[in-house]
């Protein structure tokens, strides 16, 4: 071919086997090791592909082609030494390879030509070597291998690698685009894939990579008796879900459709947490549990329900252990201001038809007019406008949970210690650019033989329309809550990305300059969504016991991803057309016009959309200058099918999945998924604890109907008397607030081994002049978005992100130090 670029595109990689993080050899030079992360202990002795011919970086003493004559080379393997020592996991067999180390055979490495043998056409005889233990110098280890050889071998294409340790080892490396697949690696290569992709059978073992689909059959526990665990399927027509990895646990007894629980999750091993990470997550979780097992809540282990006796004892609960931020404005400025400032700026939408009116059957649920009519919105707005003005001005906005939460208000009341409604809150766009809460609808479907209820609450000055405006804002934030958790962040981001990562692994070499663009961006994942699987979103897990849906939770976020969920709107830009809340507008900065001029998330998110879009052009243009060339990428094309038929198999039918032609289609595709991995997860995820810690501020369930609906007289009675009880009985017990308080803890928390957007360039990178620049670029556009987030912060005329007592908008803010800092934006969904 006479492109060198398209040349690059269709080589198939080799893979290093062994390395967790990557690894380097030297040959009298250098040969870099591509980037794939993986551990082998030496029981499950495999010989694995490190590295190909192109990753050679030669000094001028080692030829890259040998043909002429025999040559003697020497490789230097420089290991990694890890938070517990040399080996990752020491042990009793660690004096055995201490002999291994002094015997000289830490490594058996095999040389493979690029080449076939001209007479056979089959693949030429290895050289074969060990490597032994020649020095070791603070966080590194060298080990040294000579080879001979033999005339006529042809390039190295690349380093098959066997750890002959019984402990698995650590290996760095960069990596480089190759140009082709030479033919004598063109069985390794469909060795390799053949291994990645599994046959779809057997139960996988933690040392394996094999990256298949699978249904999230493994949420519930239907074969335990005790308690009520089972769990629908999600994933297929009843319940459409995207796909998660593949795990091939046994069956249920009870239920042949779904898989059994056990203490750990399978993942690929090159997915797992690093030691940092790991000893980071597991220190964090301690020291969480022990923040929230304080004394004065230990007596809520015998009484579950148990609510706080009164106010202060909330404040109580903050007083040891992490520092909280509590908010210091609670009222409806900041209930508005959170809406668009906050942990949930995905939700609030324009209001572009009146009356507000249901979509759902009113043969089941009841009327669908809502009760928020002209009327009730021209006397709240006291004469300033009427509702026609206000719809043609866009001043009104919504949060709406009506349509989805309405079918499971009923279910959800069958569970002891909580209730549901379907919600909607309407918002008026003031001058000063500020939303002002209006009013709140709380609708009950027909149950059993009483009608629909529903009832809307007003802001007001009398005292007990003020205590049923704070519980009914109560129900609405724990709806909010839900939504956010289970939708905006778990299912927007965790979820609807891990089809990406596995089809990215099964389709694409690991030299492809999009999985090279790609592979930052998946770290840490699907170890953090395995984890999830196990004890945040199973049956009875947090996410269950602690917020409004309660078992129905992540069937809630199913029929969210039915409804909701589209790829092309998942683009930030995208999202805020389809809310309402931007035009498009050439002559606009950014091209899109804020419907809200102030909206903290849009006005800094639009910016780092902006770089990283820059950032992925610079990178798709210099690899795919003609058009034609990103149509006929096979693996290219390959892993985008098998992204939209497999990995999100119940929506690959739909017409709005972008086509794939050029690379202006790869652009925006590329851009978007990075998006979603770094700001949008960012901008739901770092702020939990800040927002949340504190649950009056937004708490996750309501654990009581409102006093008017179908009030009893004794109820009512206390409401009327002590309202603060209503409200306190309405918050979360004790246990509620304290798991999820710890969870929160963990989840907002930043590993010391966080690698930032635009922060770290792959060593691929380095030695590439054109790529190189642009990620050099990148980087200083995120350095003058820290600049410009601050300068905003100053800026006494952006109301909805300065003021007393407000929490400066910082969710986006691309860099942060460990630790719970509320900024931050990493590469990946990595907690």
């Amino acid at each position: 071919m006479s492109n060198p670029q398209l040349q690059r595109l269709n080589y198939a990689p080799s893979f290093c086997l062994l390395p967790k993080l990557p690894s380097n050899i030297l040959m009298n030079g250098s040969l870099h090791i591509l980037p794939k992360r993986h551990y082998v202990p030496r029981k499950y002795r495999k010989r694995s592909i490190l590295a190909a011919s192109r990753d050679v970086k030669p000094a001028s003493s080692w030829p890259v082609t040998v043909t002429e004559k025999p040559v003697t080379l020497k490789a230097v393997v420089t290991v990694q030494v890890t938070v517990g020592g040399l080996f990752s996991n020491l042990g009793i067999t660690r004096p055995v390879d201490d002999i291994t180390d002094l015997l000289g055979k830490t490594f058996r490495l095999e040389l493979v030509s690029n080449q076939l043998d001209s007479e056979s056409r089959s693949e030429k005889e290895t050289v074969k070597g060990y490597a032994h233990r020649v020095s070791q110098h603070e966080d590194e280890v060298k080990y040294e291998s000579k080879f001979e050889i033999p005339a006529g071998f042809g390039e190295v294409g690349a380093v098959l690698v066997e750890n002959e340790h019984h402990k698995e080892m650590h290996l760095k490396n960069i990596s480089y685009l190759p140009s082709e697949t030479p033919s004598g690696l063109k069985k390794l290569r469909e060795m390799e894939l053949e291994k990645l992709r599994g046959n779809g059978e057997g139960q996988r073992k933690t040392y394996e990579r094999i990256y298949d689909y699978d249904t999230y059959n493994d949420l519930g526990d239907p074969d335990n008796k005790t308690s009520d665990l089972a769990r629908p399927v999600l994933g297929g027509k009843q319940h459409p879900y995207p796909r998660r990895c593949r795990t091939g646990r046994p069956k249920c007894k009870t239920d042949p459709l779904s898989e059994k629980r056990s203490s750990s999750v399978y993942v690929p091993r090159d997915e797992t947490f690093s030691e940092v990470k790991q000893l980071t997550f597991s220190a964090k979780t301690l020291k969480s549990v022990v923040h929230a097992l304080l004394p004065q809540i230990e007596m809520t282990l015998l009484d579950p329900q148990l609510g706080f006796p009164y106010f202060t004892a909330i404040d109580s609960l903050f007083n040891e252990g992490v520092t909280l931020p509590k908010p210091k404005n609670t009222g409806d400025e900041e209930f508005s201001r959170q809406t668009l400032a906050g942990l949930n700026p995905y939700s609030i939408q324009l209001v572009t038809e009146w009356p507000l009116k249901s979509k759902l059957d009113p043969e089941v649920y009841g009327p669908p007019e809502s009760l928020i009519t002209t009327e009730l919105v021209e006397r709240e707005i006291k004469g300033i406008m009427t509702v026609d003005e206000a719809l043609k001005r866009k001043k009104m906005f919504v949060l709406d949970y009506h349509d989805l939460l309405m079918p499971y208000v009923n279910k959800v009341r069958e569970i002891e210690g909580t209730t549901l409604y379907g919600s909607r809150t309407l918002f008026f766009l003031t001058e000063e650019g500020t939303l002002r809460p209006i009013a709140i609808e709380l609708t009950r479907p027909p149950l059993g033989d009483k009608p629909q209820w529903k009832q809307v609450f007003t802001p007001t000055w009398d005292a007990t329309g003020c205590w049923l405006w704070r519980l009914a804002k109560a129900h609405v934030c724990a709806h909010d809550a839900g939504y956010h958790q289970l939708v905006i962040h778990w299912l927007r981001t965790h979820c609807c990305t891990e089809p990406y990562i596995i089809a990215a692994n099964r389709q694409l070499s690991a030299m492809h300059p999009v999985y090279r663009l790609l592979h930052p961006h998946f770290r840490y994942t699907m170890e953090i969504n395995a984890l999830a699987r196990e004890s945040l979103i199973n049956a009875g897990g947090i996410i269950e016991s602690s917020f409004s849906p309660g078992k129905y939770s992540v069937e809630l976020s199913s029929a969210a991803y039915d409804q909701l969920w589209r790829f092309d709107t998942e683009a930030l830009p995208a999202d805020l057309i389809r809310r309402g809340m931007a035009v498009e507008d050439p002559k606009a900065e950014h091209g899109l016009k804020l419907t809200i001029e102030d909206y903290p998330f849009a006005n800094d998110g639009l910016v780092l959309w902006d770089a990283i879009k820059q950032w992925v052009s610079d990178y798709v243009n210099h690899y795919y200058s003609e058009p034609a060339m990103v149509e006929s990428d096979k693996e290219l094309q390959a892993w985008w099918t098998e992204v939209r038929t497999k990995g999100h198999e119940d929506k690959k039918d739909e017409p709005w999945w972008p086509i794939l032609k050029t690379p202006k289609d790869l652009i925006q595709i590329l851009t978007t998924i990075i998006w979603v991995t770094a700001g949008h997860h960012a901008a739901v995820n770092f702020g939990q604890y800040m927002y949340a810690g504190y649950f009056p501020n937004r708490p996750t369930i309501a654990r009581t109907n409102m006093p008017t609906e179908n009030p009893s007289e004794e109820y009512f009675h206390h409401f009327m008397e002590k309202p603060e009880m209503a409200l306190l009985m309405c918050f979360p017990s004790q246990i509620q607030a304290t798991k999820v308080m710890a969870v929160l803890d963990v989840l907002s928390n930043h590993s010391p081994d966080e690698e930032y957007l635009g922060e770290k360039m792959e060593p691929a990178w380095e030695e590439n002049e054109a790529i190189r620049g642009a990620f050099e670029r990148f980087n200083g556009r995120l350095k003058k978005l820290e600049e410009i987030i601050n300068e905003r912060n100053k800026n006494l005329e952006l109301k909805n992100r300065v003021g007393a007592g407000v929490v400066p908008y910082e969710l986006l803010k691309p860099f942060s130090k460990p630790g719970v800092t509320g900024r931050g934006v990493p590469n990946s969904i990595s907690i």
